[in-house]
């Protein structure tokens, strides 16, 4: 069994049954939805989404193609994707970081040694906005950090109005971000993720 597979939260969670033809028999259906990481495969539907999500807001994606697919070659641990019936309708992207703040570097690189996880990326799909699918994402995606040994906090940056977003997803700010991006100023906010032995040894992880 991979390691991926063999984590508890990303599971395949089957919200409908298998439907069955006129004679009985059952044909195979997509599960209803299903959490798991990303590969390298998925990088120009992630593409997709995130440029329809970002262009319109801030002229500019947090990753082109070409960095989405670098990062889930080396680290498509620290992805996770929402698939309904087959097909990517959210996702994150993660990589590690050594630092205690994020740097211009951050944007590039995965630290192998870090253990603070560099959220670049949080997007969904425009038809299904506004379904608090977002924050769903995120709590699910903090779950499966806590089962990664290497693991300590999870990063990120955002610009000033998504912090309530973030801060309802358990986020607290370490004000103003080192990074700019153009004329864009971000806030660098953080979550902790060690110190959660009792959910460890409930989970299987």
């Amino acid at each position: 069994m991979s390691a991926l597979s063999a984590l508890p939260f990303l599971k395949p969670v089957h919200l409908r049954s298998p439907r069955s033809s006129p004679g009985g028999q059952r044909r195979h259906t997509l599960p209803a939805s299903e959490f798991r990481c990303l590969s390298p495969e998925d990088a120009a539907s992630v593409f997709e989404i995130e440029r329809e999500a970002f262009i319109s807001v801030s002229g500019d994606c947090p990753l082109h193609l070409d960095e989405i697919r670098h990062f889930l070659n080396l680290c498509p641990e620290l992805s996770l994707g929402w698939f309904e019936e087959g097909r990517l309708v959210a996702f994150i992207i993660g990589s590690l970081w050594d630092q205690e703040r994020l740097s211009q570097a951050a944007l590039t690189l995965h630290k192998p040694q870090g253990s603070a996880v560099h959220i670049h990326v949080l997007a969904v799909h425009r038809t299904v906005r506004q379904q608090g699918k977002g924050s769903i994402l995120m709590w699910r995606y903090l779950q499966h950090l806590r089962c990664l040994p290497f693991a300590r906090r999870a990063l990120l940056m955002c610009e000033a109005f998504l912090v309530p977003f973030y801060q309802k997803c358990g986020f607290e700010a370490l004000g103003p971000c080192e990074v700019t991006v153009k004329d864009l100023a971000f806030v660098e906010m953080q979550h902790p993720v060690r110190g959660h032995a009792f959910m460890r040894r409930n989970s299987g992880c």
